[in-house]
């Protein structure tokens, strides 16, 4: 979201660079910046500022905007050379006087009215940031992203006050990620583990803290305990091994000695990513690298058998992961129904319902690191005998409001629904007896099922009927689809089928993994030449390998919160390097988002982020090893993780080279891909989350001063480029639910660019996921967005088309059906805005061939399509399932009102299956 008068459109300095002007060698070398620095001297800026100003107010002339830069030098030189250096403020006054002297008058007073608001906001950053305040990396980041980081990140001594600024936080986050490239270095490690294990030393860390360190700009910079903690575990653990070739007292005196120094470059690398706004990891990263805490992984998979030690064991590791900063996923699949007998007592079993509270208690309990409560994924497959029970479990408030669930359909369901056979429930308590295999195992054979096993039979389509309703309803359950996220697992042959996702869905798990995410910014990989919006796909490339290097060293130096978690991550070192702005991207580049052009340029970029880091996790490997369990994989045969890989016709990389290339020299992360949430982090940098369109392009807040609009920057460049920007236009975008669909004023190019969450149908978004999901190793988070007014029938056939394009999983979110919202769009408003849409296709403005595809799949259109398309009012939502007479469904949900818990806002959306503040960029998700 942008800053308010011109900030968004003047600060993009790094991304909007045109052409140079002339190569001249100018005379003044060298500018002096606010806070004393001393930089090159660069004449696109004061072009780029002049440019911005004349398009605001309508003035653009290329050969007088020629004449007026030429000018400024002219006079910046007779005041200047390459001895005395002019200030920034110095500039600019040359600026307004040389626009005044043109007889720019309108001109002079935007670019006047620019300068006061930047000194408003510098002043602002300064209050927040307090003695922290630098220009350096402050000026990159918004006052948004600023008050965020306050509120959230920024770490603070016992008395709650400050200790760091973003960019001490930056360092303090890239210098714990150098330390693996410094200990993997070629010098000091052995990739064979062939060395002779060193005995282990002693080291102060408290005493020894701030007295090693890089030799960066800083001087002030030094490794602190936790940092210096992280460096000694990850050096006895490699050395445990064989790998080390000289003992903890030699590299000790190697790295005072400077003999590592060259790792200087590593460090700024990671660095450059989060100033730069390239790159995220996820928030506990952010929070905790070279903190007391030190676990950075977002979320974990618990396993839970079907006995009270187990269960119990559940509960304590899930308290310690919260405790860390973490989530979970559980399949409670293994646990007898309820009602069932326990041996061991000769009582009844109380069913999994009854300990996904215990859990839910627990996450109450337990409060993650001060920063917020944890997070859980419960899953229950569709073959329990409870999995009606579990469809309806959250259809009241205040029930597991700790959870998002899902059902998880086995590929027998799936074999039964087209066949239209009934479904056997069974109960798993009696498979164990007999030493059979769950349902989804590769040696599952329904005959060998005694039939005192079998609990009852069901129409297939009735489980998927009413879970479709009450996800209607309340937005919950899920889905998960077990063969899509098997089908190509590299391990599913030695180790079964995952059976087991982490809160958000996004990373399928095997008990005890974690998952590492982050994400890279598409919409800063923008540039702008002549007036262009291009993306830099080398840039990207190179953004890639950095960004999986980050991640896979985030691996060896996380303090996890559980041996069995160590373990199991360390086995496999699964990443998910995924990306976020993605609308902003579409925006900048006016594709519309639901067109075929961007499904296409979303394949290629969803295609090159695994393929580089695919082919740099090669790279590791070679240098590093291999992971563990690469030998119980399908790797070795030459099948791939990735969807995209067997489908040839869709190739745009050599992934024949790729595959080649593992099977030589192995790969170093099982998995390296994932589109995840992105809440809170897309916020620090000013962009739209994950795969997301954006939720709304302008929002209204009221402040002491009056109402204020927050605006998303590259709608406010384009406003102001044509003319359009006024507090007038943003008072309707706002009062549109922050569209731009059926506003008269805005010329339909736009329109039909700038889509947001709610303008665009169920199956267009899920085509967005399908297409991202041919190239992602792992899954995406995505919310499907739906109208208060659509029908259940449009979430049981969206559900169908997911599973059947091949996506992992769904979760779909019908707007106003959760007490969590307040703010419903309403249904005259979001049904305009359907028309609109529907009528930018028809006239060819949005090139769109998803009801082609949905025709080929059996897809039913709901009739409300052909109603707004022949411009019909639409009904009242009837309820035309009936599948339980105890559901009771008020048709515009509840009135309860939720706060956000940081700030109290009652400003809350759904986005990347997430509740997500507007105001503070609070988020249910510990990934975001």
């Amino acid at each position: 979201m942008s800053d308010m008068g011109f900030i968004n459109s003047f600060s993009q300095e790094k991304k909007e660079k045109e052409v140079v002007l002339g190569q001249k060698n100018y005379k003044i070398k060298k500018v002096i910046k606010r806070d004393g620095r001393i930089v090159d001297f660069d004449p696109e800026r004061i072009k780029y500022a002049v440019e911005r100003a004349m398009k605001a107010v309508g003035q653009y002339d290329k050969e007088k905007l020629e004449k007026v830069v030429d000018y400024i030098i002219r006079v910046l030189e007779e005041k200047y050379d390459d001895i005395k250096y002019p200030t920034v403020e110095e500039i600019q006054d040359i600026v307004e006087l040389s626009l005044l002297k043109f007889d720019l008058y309108d001109v002079a007073k935007a670019y006047i009215s620019y300068r006061k608001e930047k000194e408003k906001i510098r002043e602002e950053k300064k209050n927040l940031l307090g003695k922290f305040y630098e220009e350096e990396v402050a000026k990159r980041f918004s006052v948004n992203s600023i008050r965020l980081m306050v509120n959230r990140y920024l770490l603070r001594n016992e008395n709650k006050e400050l200790i760091e600024g973003p960019k001490q936080m930056f360092e303090r986050v890239a210098a714990l990620i150098v330390i693996p490239d410094i200990l993997y270095d070629e010098r000091i490690y052995d990739k064979d583990g062939k060395q002779k294990v060193h005995p282990k030393e002693e080291f102060d860390f408290v005493k020894n803290e701030n007295k090693y360190g890089l030799p960066i700009k800083d001087p002030k910079f030094r490794w602190n305990r936790y940092h210096l903690e992280r460096m000694k575990y990850l050096y006895d653990y490699l050395n445990e091994r064989g790998h080390m070739k000289v003992l903890w007292s030699e590299f000790i005196n190697m790295l005072e000695k400077g003999e590592f120094d060259k790792y200087y470059e590593n460090f700024y690398q990671y660095y450059d990513l989060m100033v730069s706004k390239r790159f995220m990891p996820n928030s506990p990263t952010l929070f905790n690298a070279g903190a007391p805490l030190g676990q950075l992984s977002a979320c974990f998979v618990l396993d839970i058998d079907d006995d009270m030690e187990s269960i119990m064991k559940s509960a304590t590791e899930a308290a310690l992961i919260f405790k860390s900063g973490g989530g979970i996923g559980i399949n409670y699949s293994k646990l007898r129904p309820e009602g069932d007998v326990v041996a061991s007592t000769g009582g009844v079993a109380s069913g999994p319902v009854s300990f996904m509270k215990i859990i839910d208690t627990v996450t109450d309990v337990v409060k993650q690191g001060g920063k917020r409560r944890g997070a859980n994924m419960g899953i229950l497959e569709s073959w329990h005998p409870e999995i009606f029970k579990f469809i309806h479990l959250k259809e009241k408030d205040g029930i597991l409001e700790n959870f998002n669930i899902s059902v998880m359909y086995d590929p027998s369901f799936w074999e039964h629904f087209e066949n239209k056979k009934e479904y056997p429930l069974i109960n798993p308590r009696l498979l164990r007896k007999y030493n059979l295999p769950f349902p989804g195992d590769p040696n599952f054979d329904i005959n060998k099922v005694p039939k005192e096993a079998i609990t009852g039979y069901v129409n297939p389509e009735t489980i998927l009927q009413e879970a479709a309703y009450v996800a209607w309803e309340k937005g919950d359950p899920g889905c998960l689809f077990m063969d899509n996220i098997n089908r190509r697992n590299v391990q599913y042959k030695y180790r079964g089928p995952i059976r087991a996702t982490n809160p958000c869905g996004e990373q399928p798990l095997y008990p005890y993994e974690s998952c590492n995410l982050g994400s890279i910014n598409l919409y800063a990989l923008v540039e702008f030449k002549d007036g262009k919006a291009e993306f830099n796909w080398n840039k990207y490339i190179e953004t890639i390998k950095w960004a999986y290097r980050f991640l896979d060293n985030v691996i060896d130096v996380n303090k996890y919160p559980i041996k069995e978690i160590e373990i199991a991550s360390k086995s496999v070192r699964r990443v998910g390097l995924g990306f976020m702005g993605l609308a902003d991207l579409f925006y900048a580049l006016g594709i519309p988002y639901t067109s075929e052009e961007a499904y296409k340029l979303l394949m290629k970029i969803s295609e090159y982020l695994t393929y580089y880091s695919m082919l740099e996790s090669v790279e590791r490997a070679k240098t590093r090893g291999k992971f563990d369990r690469y030998d119980q994989t399908t790797y070795k045969d030459g099948e791939l993780p990735v969807e995209g890989y067997y489908h040839r016709e869709l190739w745009t990389l050599d992934w024949e080279y790729l595959k080649e290339q593992i099977i030589k020299y192995g790969i170093r992360n099982v998995e390296v891909t994932s589109v995840a949430p992105t809440g809170s982090i897309s916020m620090i940098a000013d962009t739209s989350s994950g795969i997301e369109p954006q939720y709304s392009l302008v929002y209204e807040k009221r402040v002491t001063a009056g109402v204020y609009y927050y605006v998303d920057q590259e709608l406010e460049r384009q406003l102001r480029e044509r003319g359009l920007y006024n507090n007038d236009i943003l008072k309707k975008i706002s009062d549109n639910g922050g569209s731009l669909l059926g506003i008269k004023e805005i010329p339909d190019d736009l329109k039909a660019i700038f889509l947001t969450a709610l303008d665009i149908p169920w199956w267009d978004h899920i085509r967005a996921q399908a297409v991202s999901q041919m190239w992602i190793t792992t899954s995406i988070s995505k919310t499907i967005n739906m109208p208060n007014w659509v029908q259940p029938d449009d979430v049981y056939y969206s559900y169908l088309l997911a599973y059947k394009m091949g996506c992992k999983g769904i979760t779909i979110y019908r707007d106003g059906s959760k007490s969590s919202q307040v703010y419903v769009a309403p249904s005259e408003a979001s049904k305009a805005r359907f028309m609109d849409y529907f009528r930018l296709i028809r006239e060819g403005k949005i090139n769109n061939k998803t009801i082609e595809i949905l025709n080929q799949y059996g897809i039913k259109l709901p009739n409300w399509y052909y109603e707004l398309n022949n411009n019909v009012e639409v009904p009242k939502v009837k309820l035309n399932v009936n599948i339980n007479n105890t559901l009771k469904v008020e048709e515009n949900g509840n009135n309860k009102v939720e706060k956000c818990p940081v700030c109290g806002s009652t400003r809350l959306k759904h986005e990347a299956g997430c509740v997500v503040c507007i105001d503070c960029g609070w988020s249910e998700c510990i990934i975001a």
